[in-house]
């Protein structure tokens, strides 16, 4: 968490969009952190979105779409790289956006098979609060043992694998 990714994906859509290139994206309704529709990052730059309820859903799409961005794809269930794929055959650029690992450091829903299949996987990462050092683990700082806790910075804060690991 808190490494840029929306932001990046937010990023790269408003590219395709300044091509003139027909762009959809698309998000798990079950992320209302910030808005219900628009897909917003932890800087506040924002970008309309249909929020679905399974990756499926994402196949019905308008037929001229040329783009497709999907943020909190580890949210989303594990059809969603079967999905990506029927996508890229079509020609159809995919974006994906999502946390590659849970807060217990375990790979999180479908991200590892979007990961093997991408043509191109970029790993952005945070900077550990406790040290300055790259970090690439969430730790959850509120007690819960849910796999799936939506929160932000009352709730998560990312740390190196040294910190996450001796630090409380």
């Amino acid at each position: 968490m808190f490494s840029g990714k929306t932001e990046e994906l937010i990023r790269r859509l408003k590219r395709a969009e300044i091509a003139k290139l027909k762009v959809e994206i698309f998000k798990p309704k079950t992320d209302i952190r910030y808005d219900e529709t628009a897909v917003v990052s932890h800087d506040l730059n924002s970008v309309q979105s249909t929020p679905v309820d399974n990756s499926s859903a994402i196949l019905f799409l308008n037929a001229d779409t040329q783009v497709v961005g999907i943020d909190e794809a580890q949210f989303f269930d594990e059809d969603l790289p079967e999905v990506c794929n029927k996508l890229a055959a079509k020609g159809i650029r995919v974006i994906v956006a999502g946390l590659d690992m849970d807060f217990s450091g375990k790979p999180f829903g479908p991200m590892p098979a979007l990961m093997a299949i991408a043509e191109m996987v970029t790993k952005v990462h945070a900077v550990c609060v406790c040290c300055g050092s790259p970090a690439m683990y969430s730790y959850r700082k509120v007690a819960s043992e849910a796999r799936v806790l939506l929160g932000e910075k009352e709730s998560y804060e990312p740390r190196c694998r040294y910190c996450y690991n001796t630090k409380d």
